[in-house]
């Protein structure tokens, strides 16, 4: 447990710093603006999820995409514009449809809605853990550590629904050679 304090006390001792921030290095400038780019286009992707799905769960959880996709745009559209740094051309959003109207040769099912926000969800969270390794400021770090946190959060609401609905993709379970059989057999009955 002591790591865990010292690493909080560091952290807010450097939070406390009198001395001027230090401008953004380029790889933190990069970071922002390619991340900028694509939280727009998931935002745009969830808008979509929502004008395709009848299923209210789905769209429920589409909805909150949408709320935490805009939210994480305009904070990092703030901060980058308090930075001086150029923002990148996004996905406009889109207008609400009805999802009945949309054929069915170009309709993605639910499993498929759900499954590829999952994705993005999956990626995002990957994104902001390499983020909070490269970054070199505090209030940067702090930022990607609040995306990591609402992806994280996010993550585990559609994870849950698609483990419910049977959506989830799960890869074939793993015996090593000398396993007892029962677990093989019980393991093939739940599949």
């Amino acid at each position: 447990m002591p790591d865990v304090l010292e690493a909080v006390k560091n952290v807010l001792q450097s939070l406390m710093d009198d001395e001027p921030k230090p401008p953004l290095h380029v790889g933190e400038v990069m970071t922002f603006w390619s991340f900028l780019s694509e939280v727009a286009g998931e935002q745009v992707h969830s808008e979509a999820g929502i004008n395709s799905t009848t299923d209210p769960e789905l769209r429920k959880a589409f909805h909150a995409a949408v709320k935490m996709f805009k939210s994480q745009k305009e904070r990092l559209t703030a901060f980058m514009r308090i930075e001086g740094v150029p923002l990148p051309p996004l996905s406009e959003s889109r207008p609400i449809s009805d999802p009945n109207m949309v054929p069915l040769g170009v309709k993605l099912t639910d499993d498929e809605l759900a499954n590829s926000i999952g994705i993005k969800i999956y990626l995002g969270i990957s994104y902001c853990a390499t983020a909070i390794i490269e970054s070199i400021r505090t209030d940067v770090g702090l930022l990607w550590v609040e995306f990591l946190q609402e992806y994280m959060t996010f993550g585990v609401t559609i994870k849950t629904l698609m483990k419910r609905r049977g959506w989830l993709k799960v890869p074939p379970y793993y015996f090593p050679p000398g396993s007892p059989s029962q677990w093989q057999n019980e393991s093939n009955q739940n599949i």
